[in-house]
């Protein structure tokens, strides 16, 4: 791996505090900003990857809406409404 040099301007109390903190951590402030960075495009690459799954996915229900693949409102309810009578009946069951 070739190494760069990265310079930045910080203010002058940040950069004191952040050194110490870094002591105390018995790490470098190099190699905690490594860290930062590393951290910081992993984060960015999940959050792309899930971006990218995310709308695969709304492209596939939009796809199969149009395809005429939907369940009446009507339907959806009454599921939900045994669904939520079924799990009153175990509570009660349970008390």
């Amino acid at each position: 791996m070739t190494e760069a040099t990265f310079t930045f301007r910080v203010d002058e109390a940040l950069k004191a505090e952040f050194t110490q903190a870094a002591k105390a951590k018995d790490r470098t402030a190099a190699q905690l900003l490594r860290d930062f960075m590393r951290d910081f495009v992993q984060r960015q690459n999940e959050a792309a990857e899930y971006d990218a799954w995310f709308r695969r996915e709304v492209e596939k229900a939009r796809a199969s809406a149009d395809a005429g693949n939907l369940i009446p409102a009507a339907e959806v309810k009454a599921e939900f409404a045994a669904r939520r009578a079924a799990t009153r009946r175990r509570l009660e069951a349970s008390d």
